[in-house]
């Protein structure tokens, strides 16, 4: 697919703005074409972008470091204009923003297949444990889906090995660290965005049916 994107200041919050705008851009019209040649209807989500703490249906923003979320309650697409430079020390690789939105948007698609209302409806049976894991599939997904995005748009965004690199550097980044297991280890973060980058292909990313060590 064809897409472009503005260059980005990551000191300036407008031009960080601008530069979300443009890739949600980018994503409304390749997940449209997706889910069109799927025969599933789709609708783009609602973009909030942030300058000041504030509180959606899913919750007060930011909230325990928080920058970007997606809330399926109003179609939400959350991002804290200033606050995700800051989660990542204000990286001024723009590829690495990329990521962090097609992840988010992720869930838009996770949602809208109806994928989203599954997993709630398992958390709600599922003992500590199991609700863990069943987040971290849902977040390795996310991951995979993101890497679609960016595996199709990526000559006409200007990625190349080193923005790659970025991206994957930004995914480990993200994964879990410490005592929290609920987004994947470094390596499977890893493994399913390079996953989806490579088969730029939606239903590789099944992460639902992953033997239990690929979504540690």
């Amino acid at each position: 697919m064809t897409c472009a994107a503005p260059d980005l200041d990551e000191s300036d919050p407008e031009s960080v703005e601008e530069f979300a705008h443009a890739i949600a851009d980018c994503l409304d019209a390749a997940w449209s074409d997706y889910f069109e040649e799927a025969g599933l209807e789709f609708s783009s989500p609602n973009r909030v972008y942030w300058h000041a703490p504030g509180h959606s249906p899913c919750g007060p923003f930011p909230n325990e470091d928080t920058a970007a979320f997606y809330c399926v309650a109003n179609e939400g697409l959350y991002l804290g204009v200033e606050d995700i430079v800051e989660a990542s020390a204000g990286n001024d690789e723009p590829e690495a923003y990329t990521f962090l939105l097609s992840h988010e948007y992720g869930h838009h698609v996770q949602g809208q297949s109806g994928m989203l209302a599954e997993l709630h409806a398992a958390r709600a049976t599922a003992n500590r444990d199991g609700e863990d894991e069943l987040t971290r599939r849902n977040e390795l997904q996310a991951n995979c889906l993101g890497g679609v995005f960016l595996g199709a748009s990526g000559d006409s965004l200007g990625h190349d090995r080193s923005e790659q690199d970025n991206i994957l550097d930004d995914v480990a980044r993200r994964s879990d660290s410490g005592g929290e297991r609920t987004h994947g280890s470094q390596e499977n973060g890893i493994l399913w965005t390079l996953h989806g980058m490579d088969r730029m292909n939606p239903a590789s990313c099944n992460t639902w049916v992953a033997d239990e060590p690929l979504v540690r």
